[in-house]
This record gives C-alpha cells, structure tokens and sequence, in this order.
C-alpha cells in the first residue's frame, strides 16, 4: 500500500486538496492529522488532562467558559472543552516562550496522534486500499514523511494569496494573529522545494494561486504522476505479499532518511553562505 504524505501550510489548500482525493476518481481514504489531533485532546483523555495541568495555571480562559448548555463539568462530564483561539495565542509566535510551550503542546498531542494514525494506516491495508493519504500539516517537522513512499506539498507562489485566504476564512484574526500562524508552519515554498528534492514521482507539489478549477487540474496532474511512479499492479501485489511489503517499506525508509539528510546538509551549507 502506498503511503501518500499531503502536507501544505495554513490557507493554501491543503484540506481542498484532501477532499478531493477522498472523492470520485481517486476514492482514497484520507487520514486527518488535524482531526486525529483535536480527538486525542478531547475531554477525559490523558493529552486533554496533561494540556490543562501545564497551561491551565497560566492560562485562565484555557477553557470554554460554563454557563448556558456548557455545564462546569463540560457536557460528557469529563471537562469542559479546550478553548481552542486561546490556547492557539499562547503557542503561536516566534518568541522563545511560545515557542517552548509549542514544543511544549507538540510533545503531548504528537504521540498521541502517531499511535491514533498507526492503527488507521493498519485498517487501510487490511481492508486492501492500494493508498492512503496521511494528512499532515507539519509532515516534515513531525518527521512522519520518512514512512511515505509519495509526498504531496499543496503551496502557493504569492505569500500575500495565503495571507488574504487566512483573514478571509478567519476575520477574528488580527493581522498579527494571522502572521503569527503562518510564520509557525514554516514558508510553504521552502516545504515545496524539500517536496521536489525527493524525486519525481516521490516528491509532487500542487501550485494553488488560482481558482478551483486549477486546484482540480493541478490535483489531476500529481495523481497522473504518481501513479505513473507506483502503479497500481504493484500496491496489489504488496498488499497479497506481506513480507515483501514490510522489506520494501524499511528500504523506502532507509532511503528517505537519506534524502533528509542530504537536503539539511544542503540547508546548513547555504546558510552558511549568508
């Protein structure tokens, strides 16, 4: 089965690109880091408990408010909900105390999510998907695209389009909020560029500066790509032959570790120069 990394940064596209591989003609099942992320967070679960004990004391409006259908002991009587704008404005920025609370928040949901995925990844290959997309918004960071055999980077060109797509989907966000996010994911092109240093067919970036219509071509175009690179006889012949399917999974994270490698050396040597 191929594991198909989709990663982008916030407002270019990423979940549009999601829906539309889960959809006719491609029907693939998509496995949402950022749905598996709010799921292991919710109230009763050990990342929910550890969440409030760290930034509750600091945090006072970490939680939605009680009153009106939100009782004290939250409506599954295990908590109230986490106040989610809140706890985004204590993590998000470049300021070494909200970078130290974002490792911080990494530390507790990363985990948690990596097992929830595991077990999704496993249902998907016994129910026979020849792929499955691992929705990732930060793929690279986490480190997860060492186990993908594609990766599909959604960016765009023009930063000034994903600023205007972030205060459109978000008003609430001052301008400031709004960089402040973005900044937080790292610059998609440089995402792009890492994406493409896989190789062709490995590595597929979907440029997202125009309209739907594009975004549904471009979709089009990496798929024709991909499966040109991994055809689908082959996904079916790993999937009735386990064992080769477990020994071409460690090489194909052997190699990709490799390409990590390379692509940081490249990234230390050009800093190197400024």
């Amino acid at each position: 089965m191929l594991l198909i990394g989709l990663t982008g940064s916030i407002a270019t596209g990423k979940s549009t690109v999601s829906s539309l591989l889960s959809q006719p003609p491609y029907s693939l099942p998509v496995i949402d880091a950022d749905l598996l992320a709010r799921q292991v967070v919710e109230p009763g679960t050990p990342g929910y408990k550890a969440i409030v004990s760290y930034f509750g004391p600091s945090t006072p409006e970490l939680l939605v408010p009680a009153g009106d259908g939100m009782p004290e002991d939250g409506p599954t009587g295990h908590g109230r909900p986490l106040n989610r704008p809140a706890l985004g404005r204590r993590v998000f920025g470049d300021d070494e105390q909200r970078r130290k609370d974002r490792g911080v928040l990494n530390g507790i949901v990363h985990p948690a999510v990596r097992k929830a995925m595991f077990k999704a990844v496993m249902g998907s290959y016994v129910r026979g998907h020849r792929a499955v997309v691992l929705d990732v918004p930060l793929l690279f960071e986490s480190k997860l695209d060492r186990y993908c055999g594609t990766v599909v980077v959604v960016a765009v060109r023009d930063p000034a389009v994903q600023m205007e797509r972030l205060r459109a989907r978000d008003p609430h966000l001052s301008a400031e909020d709004a960089e402040n996010r973005v900044r937080s994911q790292g610059d998609v092109r440089d995402k792009a560029r890492r994406c493409e240093a896989r190789g062709e067919g490995h590595g597929v970036v979907v440029w997202n500066d125009k309209g739907k219509e594009e975004l549904a071509q471009e979709v089009r175009r990496a798929m024709e790509e991909i499966e040109k690179h991994s055809p689908r006889w082959w996904n079916w012949l790993m999937w009735v032959c386990p064992p080769a399917a477990a020994v071409l999974a460690v090489w194909g994270y052997l190699k990709n570790g490799r390409i990590n490698k390379a692509w940081e050396e490249e990234e230390l040597r050009e800093r190197a120069k400024l």
